[in-house]
C-alpha cells in the first residue's frame, strides 16, 4: 500500500496467539502530517498468506507521533506503534489476541 506521502515504509508480519501467519487481517492506519497535521492519510490493506503486509510512502514527519497500526481478523486484534522520524523504514510484528469488547 502506497501512501504517496514520504520517503518511509513499514513492514508488518501478523500472526496469531498460536504463532500462525495472519492471512486476509486488515490492517489500518489513520496518518495526520504537514504543518499543523491540516494533510490527512488513511491507509488500509490485508496481509498476505505469509501474514505479511507493506506500507510504502509514509511521511517521515507526523502530527502526534506514533503512528498505531491497527490489525484485526474476525475477534481478533492487535496493535504496533512506530514513529517515522525515528524509524524510517520499520519492520514490525503484531500478534493478534482475542478482542476485550
Amino acid at each position: 500500500m502506497d501512501g504517496a506521502a514520504g520517503p518511509c515504509s513499514l513492514e508488518l508480519i501478523v500472526t496469531t496467539a498460536a504463532g500462525k501467519p495472519a492471512y486476509a487481517a486488515t490492517v489500518k492506519v489513520h496518518i495526520d502530517y504537514g504543518f499543523g497535521g491540516f494533510h490527512k492519510l488513511d491507509l488500509e490493506a490485508g496481509t498476505n498468506s505469509d501474514g505479511k503486509v507493506k506500507f510504502t510512502g509514509l511521511p517521515a514527519r507526523v502530527h502526534r507521533p506514533p503512528l498505531d497500526f491497527h490489525a484485526s481478523k474476525d475477534a481478533f486484534e492487535g496493535v504496533a506503534s512506530v514513529d517515522p522520524s525515528a524509524e524510517c523504514q520499520a519492520k514490525h510484528n503484531i500478534t493478534l489476541q482475542k478482542s476485550k469488547e
